[in-house]
């Protein structure tokens, strides 16, 4: 039998953090390990309890999330860390990722983005919230944060090259299809080839990867 994932929360609002307890609690292939309130605690806690996922706010008092994710990592490689943030601290968000967290999430995620960005990141994958900005995405492009920079070279066909311009534009797979001649289920196949070469899980991913990988300019992107 699988282990489940072993989480830490730190939040210091209580109100939040026991709701998102709460909440993952119930998931079985998860097990909640902890709740710190603050930084120093969740240094603490990460090295009583060993977890494999750390959800952290980034703004808490005793080190906030940014040095306590550079010390926890200093002291954990493998930890995976995942930022939580408000919408507006995009450049704390980018702080976190540069500090070495693996993922962020904005405080008004849904359950299942929740879960889906902590399996993600337990499996060695770089988590985008969905609903990331347009400005948020442009400061991680210009940022030193690049997740894939260690990773195998990968190739690209010319044709999926031109479908990952085309998700870079957030074009559906029906008007990927309708421009390039192709059914929507050729599209999606292609998408999914894309995502996992990338190792990635959405648009935003794509997004990142191939402007860091220079694939494509942000010319190449900009909606005609």
């Amino acid at each position: 039998m699988k282990q489940p994932i072993r989480l830490i929360i730190a939040d210091d609002h209580e109100i939040f953090r026991d709701g998102l307890a709460l909440m993952l609690s119930k998931q079985k292939d998860l097990e909640l390990a902890g709740q710190a309130e603050d930084g120093r605690q969740l240094i603490e806690l990460v090295e009583k309890v060993k977890p494999d996922v750390v959800i952290t706010d980034i703004k808490m008092p005793h080190r906030d999330g940014i040095e306590a994710t550079k010390i926890l990592l200093a002291q954990n490689p493998n930890l995976k860390i995942i930022a939580l943030s408000m919408s507006d601290e995009e450049k704390l968000i980018v702080e976190m990722l540069e500090a070495g967290a693996k993922g962020y999430l904005l405080k008004n995620a849904d359950k299942n983005e929740i879960i889906e960005a902590i399996k993600d990141v337990y499996d060695d994958k770089t988590y985008y919230c969905k609903d990331t900005s347009a400005k948020l995405a442009s400061m991680i492009l210009k940022s030193s944060f690049n997740p894939h920079k260690r990773e195998k070279a990968v190739t690209f066909s010319e044709r999926e090259i031109e479908i990952i311009k085309l998700i870079c534009r957030q074009c559906t797979a029906q008007v990927i299809g309708d421009q390039l001649f192709l059914s929507r289920r050729t599209v999606e196949g292609y998408r999914t080839k894309i995502l996992e070469k990338m190792n990635v899980k959405n648009a935003v991913g794509v997004l990142v990867y191939a402007l860091k990988h220079k694939l494509l300019t942000e010319e190449d992107i900009a909606s005609n």
